[in-house]
């Protein structure tokens, strides 16, 4: 393999955004390597990419998986943090510790694979690490309290990051999608502790999540935006992905505060 050969490492690439992204960066002339937490049970993985077993709540797992990359590549030009799980529900009904069980993976696995990989990026003095964010990384979301809280984590983490490390030839970028026709919504975790005034908020919440996701734009349009940011020669720090995102962006950078609190509310059909 040649060294000049860009090698993208993508993590939560079984399914979903993750897999198109594998799929499209493979189509861009990539090398890529796919992971999750179990790949064996991958009955026809996509051409064009290898898989590994990364589990990014583990540092022994994510610095295994990297140095098995960089043994066969000998680099890594695009790390991918896509390996992420949805949460629904009040936030008054999560416990801590089911809590910091959605921030280990949505947050400090990000921060796990983001630091294995950044020496090497570094010593070749260039890379591109593209976090996946989503729409509630910057708006709020009722009844996904605490996802919301992981993607306003890791949009202050990856813009805060990108300027430490931007000297060394490596951009921390940020990928925020809407609503996206997966499974997304039957993988998600539900509230260990569900309490009955929030019940019927939760229950409309879920209805809009399954109409929403259902309507939603396919993961090869939020593939297409990470592929953007991995080969662009001047890429953004940050870009939406899909009709909603776009949308409710655009309203966001001009509406009022008091406007688009409206907004959100009859968006979740909550009253007013």
């Amino acid at each position: 393999m040649a060294a000049t050969s860009q090698v993208a490492l993508v993590t939560g690439a079984t399914s979903g955004i993750g897999k198109a992204t594998a799929i499209a960066l493979a189509a861009a002339g990539f090398q890529v390597i796919g992971t999750g937490r179990n790949t064996a049970r991958l009955t026809a993985p996509p051409a064009g990419v290898a898989y590994l077993d990364l589990d990014v709540t583990s540092d022994e797992s994510v610095a295994s998986a990297v140095k098995q990359v960089i043994d066969r590549f000998g680099r890594i030009d695009v790390l991918v943090n896509n390996a992420g799980v949805g949460s629904t529900g009040a936030g008054e009904e999560f416990s801590i510790t089911q809590t910091q069980d959605i921030f280990d993976i949505n947050v400090y696995g990000v921060m796990r694979t983001t630091k294995a990989v950044l020496p090497h990026m570094r010593e070749q003095r260039q890379g591109r690490i593209i976090n996946v964010s989503s729409l509630s990384g910057f708006v709020p979301s009722p009844f996904m309290t605490v996802y919301v809280a992981t993607k306003h984590a890791v949009g202050g983490y990856s813009q805060s990051l990108d300027h430490e490390v931007r000297e060394y030839g490596v951009r921390v970028l940020l990928v925020e999608p809407g609503p996206i026709n997966t499974p997304f919504a039957g993988h998600s975790v539900e509230a260990d502790t569900p309490m009955a005034l929030y019940a019927a908020g939760r229950r409309n919440y879920d209805e809009l999540l399954a109409k929403n996701l259902s309507s939603g734009d396919d993961p090869a349009v939020v593939a297409k935006v990470i592929v953007a940011a991995a080969t662009d020669r001047n890429p953004k720090l940050r870009r939406t992905a899909g009709t909603t995102a776009r949308t409710i962006s655009a309203v966001y950078r001009v509406a009022p505060a008091r406007i688009f609190d409206r907004v959100i509310r009859r968006f979740n059909r909550m009253p007013s």
